[in-house]
């Protein structure tokens, strides 16, 4: 049996859940939110570079905070370039992600857990997106309501 890639249905890619402080605003602690739908970065990441590509240049580079994420790779291939992963396990807020393009231009996002209630992740995407908040990204998290939340689900 043989595979056939031009014959094998595509399911179409699910849309990036992102949410930005907008454009004429100066931002606050967070410059916005993003709810990837796993902890898996090869998986997830491509489709957030490729937006912010879009918007404010090309992704170069992305720190993390390993302790939700199981695998971050050195080098994670995205729209034609090449985008390079550090993580850092004290500097680095577990629930942040921050992106730098080479503009150069830093984002830092509060990170919504994958299995986040849709009510509670869109309240903290508008809350981390809003540029009055002055809230750390684990300080977003931890005000909410932990029912929403299920860490480690992933």
């Amino acid at each position: 049996m043989t595979f056939d890639r031009v014959n094998t249905p595509r399911t179409p890619a699910a849309p990036l859940r992102l949410t930005l402080t907008p454009d004429d605003a100066t931002p606050g602690r967070l410059d916005g939110a993003w709810w990837p739908r796993s902890y898996d970065l090869l998986a997830e990441l491509p489709s957030l570079a490729k937006e912010l590509d879009g918007r404010w240049g090309r992704v170069t580079r992305v720190t993390l905070n390993p302790a939700h994420w199981p695998d971050i790779p050195p080098r994670i291939p995205v729209a034609g370039h090449v985008v390079h992963a550090d993580w850092f396990r004290q500097e680095q807020d577990p629930d942040e992600i921050m992106v730098r393009s080479y503009a150069p231009l830093r984002l830092d996002l509060l990170v919504i857990p994958p299995h986040t209630d849709g009510i509670a992740a869109a309240k903290l995407m508008a809350t981390a997106a809003d540029p009055t908040n002055t809230r750390t990204a684990g300080e977003l998290l931890a005000a909410g309501p932990p029912t929403h939340i299920v860490r480690g689900a992933d």
